[in-house]
């Protein structure tokens, strides 16, 4: 098997990669510092590349005056396991000392610092995660099994299962997320027993880390075949104790949005989303978002009435919606149609305001209120045309008027 060239790579060229690597090596020698995780397995793969770490020999205190040393600015994000983020030109860079695991509870660790690559590597998650690449491309691959596992889409733990879950039960999140992402073939076997025998070690995570890791997942292009893996080992059920499947297949084949497919997994329930939403604590925006979603629409919907549902409730919340309405009943309406009208629809702003009342003599008060809202009732009603705007505000008046001034 031929080793990929990852000197092509725009992060790897980078001056600013350049500037960290050397800045480094002057302080430890040549080859103290490779990159490793994420950015090399994608690389190697061809996806893109978010994120650039880089595992180093150099204890923290030697990073800090190391990058001083460069004149680069150093975040010390989490130096008490050894890891300080670098910024040059814009660009972060996370740094962290090798390691070896002394103690763990499932959640967290007592590490301690090494020279030791191999160490190191026998500490990471999973064998593609554990591949490091020099500044100069070459790829370095100690547990022997990390490359080979990347290009066959693999996804397997780093020695025995089991105990790398004990370690950090985010990982059986990981395990599914990652094959869900780069995964071919079928998920491995001890991997998946491994997770599914531990499965209630996931409610030990914080809410943000299970949501985080959740959304990845659902944002994968198919995350159907992982998320059927994690119910099949009662990792799911774990997680979403309210677990409803039934929409989320179709869901996920008509959008790629992991919010809404996470709704999908849920009932419909504005009771539900709103307990499941502070449970997974959620944004107040993802909150409101889905909240929004669930609302049905009528089977019958026409463009007329999405116009009003986008006016009144916006763009998204009528996308989304239904997308939901088609997965629960694809033959009964034309609602990927409809969505391509709501993409094209400017919806209008309302026409009349408090100062038109005022100009015709109406004094600010509850009245006021009154009769914007039967002007709206009535514009809305047929369908937000662009002209007869006086004429249906006296309507309004003359509708709310004498019962205001009984």
């Amino acid at each position: 098997m031929s080793t990929p060239d990852l000197t092509a790579q725009e992060w790897m060229s980078a001056e600013s990669s350049k500037a960290v690597i050397a800045a480094l090596e002057v302080a430890g020698g040549q080859d103290c510092a490779r990159y490793v995780g994420g950015c090399v397995r994608n690389a190697i793969l061809g996806a893109p590349v978010d994120d650039v770490d880089i595992a180093t020999q150099l204890l923290p205190n030697e990073v800090l005056a190391a990058l001083k040393q460069a004149t680069i600015r150093a975040v010390p994000t989490g130096i008490e396991h050894g890891t300080i983020t670098a910024v040059v030109q814009g660009r972060p860079y996370e740094i962290t000392t090798l390691r070896r695991d002394v103690e763990t509870d499932g959640r967290r660790a007592v590490v301690a610092f090494t020279k030791d690559w191999a160490e190191d590597a026998a500490r990471r998650d999973f064998h593609l995660n554990a591949l490091y690449a020099s500044g100069t491309g070459q790829i370095f691959d100690p547990t022997g099994y990390g490359l080979d596992d990347a290009l066959a889409g693999r996804i397997a733990f780093v020695g025995e299962a089991e105990q790398r879950i004990r370690e950090d039960y985010l990982r059986i999140l990981r395990f599914y997320r990652f094959w869900a992402w780069y995964g071919r073939g079928p998920v491995d076997a001890a991997g998946h027993a491994a997770c599914s025998a531990l499965a209630q070690g996931v409610a030990t995570l914080s809410a943000e880390r299970i949501s985080k890791e959740l959304l990845k997942l659902l944002a994968a292009p198919d995350p159907v075949p992982a998320v059927d893996a994690m119910m099949d080992a009662g990792v799911l059920g774990v997680l979403l104790p309210k677990l409803e499947t039934s929409l989320f297949r179709a869901v996920a084949g008509i959008s790629g949005d992991p919010l809404l497919r996470l709704a999908a997994l849920l009932p419909r329930d504005q009771t539900v989303a709103t307990d499941e939403a502070k449970r997974l604590r959620l944004s107040n925006h993802q909150r409101d978002r889905w909240l929004a979603a669930i609302i049905p629409l009528p089977s019958d919907l026409n463009a007329k009435q999405a116009r009003e549902v986008i006016w009144q409730a916006g763009a998204q919340a009528f996308a989304d919606r239904s997308i939901l309405a088609e997965a629960g009943s694809p033959q009964l309406a034309p609602y990927a149609a409809l969505r391509e009208m709501a993409r094209d629809w400017v919806p209008p702003p309302m026409p009349v305001g408090g100062r038109d009342l005022a100009d015709l003599g109406i004094k600010a008060g509850p009245m006021t209120g009154q009769i914007l809202k039967a002007f709206q009732a009535s514009w809305i009603a047929d369908d937000f045309p662009a002209h007869g705007h006086h004429e249906r505000l006296a309507q309004a008046i003359r509708q709310i008027v004498p019962a205001g001034n009984g």
